[in-house]
């Protein structure tokens, strides 16, 4: 990443799509701290992020049987993380302080 920390604008910031179970799976929450983190976060509240992105796919996705498209947002103070699988979606915030 380019930026400097919290140097980002409002929009999207990041999509991907992974399978929701193996080890690529664990690529998604590790994307959501280090994005996180250069958003300003420090690392202990980045790693809520990283559980968040778990949360979400394991929210649309019980059987961990297939793909998750996931999206981050900066949205003002917030990280927007929403999680998609077919017709189900569902959408977290991460405060992201001052």
């Amino acid at each position: 990443m380019t930026n400097t920390t919290g140097a980002v604008h409002d929009g999207l910031v990041l999509r991907l799509s992974l399978p929701a179970s193996g080890d690529i799976s664990a690529v998604g929450p590790e994307m959501a701290v280090k994005l996180a983190e250069q958003l300003g976060l420090d690392t202990l509240q980045a790693e809520r992020a990283g559980q968040v992105v778990t949360e979400l796919t394991r929210q649309v996705n019980p059987s961990g049987t297939a793909e998750v498209a996931v999206e981050f947002h900066k949205a003002g103070a917030e990280l927007k993380i929403t999680a998609r699988h077919g017709p189900q979606t569902s959408e977290a915030r991460v405060p992201l302080g001052g």
